[in-house]
C-alpha cells in the first residue's frame, strides 16, 4: 500500500517531465508485480492468522471448561449456569471477533505509517511534522474512546449476564408459570431486563458514534490541510516539491488518516473484547477451586468413613451447619440421616464426597484424611443417587455408561436389571439407543430414577450417597426404586439423607440431625422404644 503512491508519483513526474515512455512501463510493471504479489500473500496470512485464532478460541473455551471442572460446587452454587454459558460462547467469541477485525487494520496501519515515514525522510523531510502531529490526535482520541467505552462496555457485559441469567430462569421456570397462569408475569420479568440491556447498548452506541464522527471530522481537515498547503508550498517555490511529490504527500495522508479513523472505529470492537477478556479471566482466575495436584492418588477404597468432630460453616451463613459431627461408619454399613429441613443431611454428604471440605474437625477414609487425598480419584469409587435424576440428552447407553470406557451392553442390561429398569426399556421402540430429551424429558420420575441408579451399579462403588433418592416419587415407583436401591446397597458403604422414614427402616443405624447436631444415632426400632427425637418424626409422618 505505501510502496504503490510512490510508483504514482514516479510516474506523475515522468508525466510532467515529457518521457521517456520506457520508464512508465517498468514503473507499470513494477506495480503489476506489487499487486500480483498480494495474492499469494494474502492467501498465505488468512490461512495462517484464521487457524491461530480459531485454535485460540478452542484452547479459551477448553481453559474454561477445564477450570468449570475443578472449581468449587461453592462456585456453582452461587453463580448462574447461563452466565458461563455466556462466558463460553458470547465471550470467547468477541475475542475472536476482536482479533478478526482488528489485526489487520493495526498492521496495515502500521505498514504504512513505517513505509510512509521512511520514504517522506528521504523525500520531503520537511513534512515530517505534519504526519508527526496526527500521532499524538490519535492517542488522545483512542484513550478517550477507551476510558468512556470500557466502563459502558462493562455495564453493557453485566447487562448480558443478567439477561442469560434471567433467560436460564424462565426456562427453568416455564412448568410453574404455565401451571399457574403466570405466563405475562414471566415475559414481563425477561421485558425489564431486556430493556434494560436494551439501554445500555444503546448509550454505547451513542458514545462510539460520537467519537467516530468527531475522529472523522478532525482526519479529514488535517487531510485538506496537507494538500493545500503542499500544492502552495510547490508553486510559491518555498521548498522543491515536485507536483508528483504534492500527489504523494496527499495520498499517504489519506492512507495514513483512513488508518487511524479505521483503527478509532474498531475500538469498540476492541474495547468489547478487552471485556470480554476480563470476563473469562474472573472464572480462570478465580480461586475458589478444588486442590487435587500433588496429593495421594486412591486406587482402592475399603470403605470406612470416619467423621472426626467435623464442623462446617457456609461462607455466608452466621451459624454452624455441621457442629461437632463424630461418626465412625464401617465398610458396607447403612447410615440413614433424619431430620427436620436445614439441619444438616445434605451438608454431611456435601462433605463426604468432598464438595465441602471441613472448616473444623476431619474426616478420614480408610484411615486417611481427605485433606490429603487427590478426591478426583476418591470419587471413581463413590456413587451418587441425587433426589432429581441428572440425565443429559443422549441415549439410554450414553446416560448409563457416561464417562466410562469399555462398558459393553451386557454390563448395562445387567445394571439395568438390578434398578428394575430392565423392563421398560427393552418394551422402548430402539432399546438402549432410545434417544431422551434434554435431562430425559422422555420417561417419567420413576424411569429416570432407575437409570441413575443402574449409572451407579455399572461402576461397582465402594461408597453409595442417596440424597432422598424416592422423595419425588408415587408409592409404585417408589416401591420399584427401593427395591433397586436396597440391591444397590448390598456390601457398600451408604450413606442415606431421607425424608420418608419408611424407606430407611433397614439402615444399620440412624442418625438424627438437629441443626447441624447429632442427638440421637441407633437402630429403628430402638430410637422409636427411647421416644426421643426419632420417635416425635416417625410419629408426625404416621398420622
Amino acid at each position: 500500500m505505501w510502496v504503490l503512491p510512490v510508483v504514482t508519483s514516479a510516474v506523475i513526474d515522468t508525466v510532467v517531465a515529457g518521457g521517456p515512455a520506457e520508464e512508465l512501463v517498468m514503473l507499470g510493471l513494477a506495480a503489476l508485480v506489487l499487486v500480483a504479489f498480494n495474492y499469494p500473500a494474502s492467501q498465505a496470512f488468512v490461512r495462517l492468522f484464521s487457524a491461530s485464532v480459531r485454535d485460540l478460541g478452542v484452547s479459551l473455551r477448553n481453559q474454561l471448561a477445564h477450570r468449570l471442572q475443578v472449581l468449587s460446587i461453592g462456585f456453582h452454587t452461587r453463580t448462574s449456569s447461563s452466565v458461563m454459558q455466556t462466558k463460553v460462547v458470547r465471550d470467547v467469541e468477541n475475542i475472536e471477533l476482536m482479533l478478526q477485525q482488528g489485526v489487520n487494520p493495526l498492521l496495515s496501519g502500521l505498514g504504512v505509517i513505517v513505509g510512509a515515514m521512511a520514504v517522506l525522510t528521504l523525500q520531503v523531510p520537511a513534512f515530517l511534522l505534519l504526519f508527526v502531529l496526527v500521532v499524538p490526535l490519535a492517542v488522545v482520541l483512542i484513550r478517550g474512546v477507551r476510558s468512556r467505552s470500557g466502563q459502558r462496555n462493562e455495564l453493557f457485559r453485566r447487562d448480558v449476564e443478567r439477561f442469560s441469567s434471567q433467560v436460564g430462569e424462565m426456562a427453568t421456570l416455564l412448568q410453574i408459570s404455565r401451571a399457574h397462569g403466570l405466563e405475562n408475569v414471566a415475559t414481563q420479568r425477561v421485558l425489564n431486563t431486556a430493556r434494560a440491556l436494551r439501554n445500555s447498548g444503546f448509550g454505547l452506541d451513542v458514545l462510539n458514534g460520537r467519537f467516530s464522527a468527531l475522529a472523522w471530522v478532525a482526519f479529514q481537515m488535517l487531510s485538506i490541510a496537507c494538500l493545500i498547503s503542499a500544492a502552495l508550498f510547490s508553486v510559491s517555490g518555498l521548498l522543491p516539491i515536485t507536483p508528483g511529490q504534492v500527489v504523494l504527500l496527499s495520498t499517504y495522508f489519506v492512507m495514513l488518516i483512513n488508518s487511524v479513523v479505521n483503527l478509532l472505529n474498531l475500538t469498540p470492537v476492541l474495547t468489547k473484547g478487552r471485556e470480554s477478556l476480563r470476563s473469562i479471566a474472573e472464572v480462570l482466575q478465580d480461586p475458589d477451586i478444588e486442590r487435587n495436584n500433588g496429593k495421594r492418588q486412591v486406587r482402592h477404597v475399603g470403605g470406612r468413613l470416619s467423621f472426626d468432630h467435623v464442623d462446617f460453616r457456609y461462607p455466608e451463613g452466621d451459624a454452624l451447619a455441621i457442629e461437632g459431627l463424630d461418626l465412625d461408619v464401617e465398610p458396607g454399613e447403612t447410615i440413614a440421616f433424619v431430620g427436620k429441613s436445614g439441619s444438616g443431611k445434605s451438608t454431611v454428604l456435601n462433605l463426604a464426597v468432598g464438595f465441602l471440605r471441613p472448616t473444623g474437625g476431619r474426616i478420614l477414609l480408610d484411615g486417611t484424611d481427605m485433606e490429603k487425598l487427590d478426591l478426583r480419584t476418591v470419587r471413581r469409587h463413590i456413587s451418587v443417587v441425587p433426589q432429581e435424576s441428572v440425565l443429559f440428552s443422549g441415549s439410554i447407553r450414553d446416560n448409563i455408561a457416561y464417562g466410562l470406557e469399555h462398558v459393553d451392553d451386557q454390563s448395562v442390561l445387567g445394571a439395568l436389571k438390578d434398578a428394575n429398569g430392565l423392563d421398560f426399556v427393552t418394551e422402548l421402540p430402539d432399546g438402549l439407543d432410545t434417544r431422551l430429551g434434554e435431562r430425559g424429558a422422555r420417561l417419567s420420575g420413576g424411569q429416570k430414577q432407575r437409570i441413575s441408579i443402574a449409572r451407579a451399579l455399572v461402576r461397582n462403588p465402594r461408597i453409595l450417597l442417596l440424597d432422598e433418592a424416592t422423595s419425588a416419587l408415587d408409592s409404585e415407583s417408589e416401591h420399584l426404586v427401593q427395591n433397586a436401591l436396597t440391591k444397590l446397597r448390598q456390601g457398600r458403604t451408604t450413606l442415606i439423607v431421607a425424608h420418608r422414614l419408611s424407606t430407611i427402616r433397614s439402615a444399620d443405624r440412624i442418625v438424627v440431625l438437629e441443626n447441624g447436631r447429632m442427638v440421637e444415632t441407633g437402630s429403628h426400632e430402638n430410637l422409636l422404644a427411647a421416644n426421643g427425637a426419632y420417635a416425635k418424626l416417625h410419629f408426625l409422618q404416621a398420622r
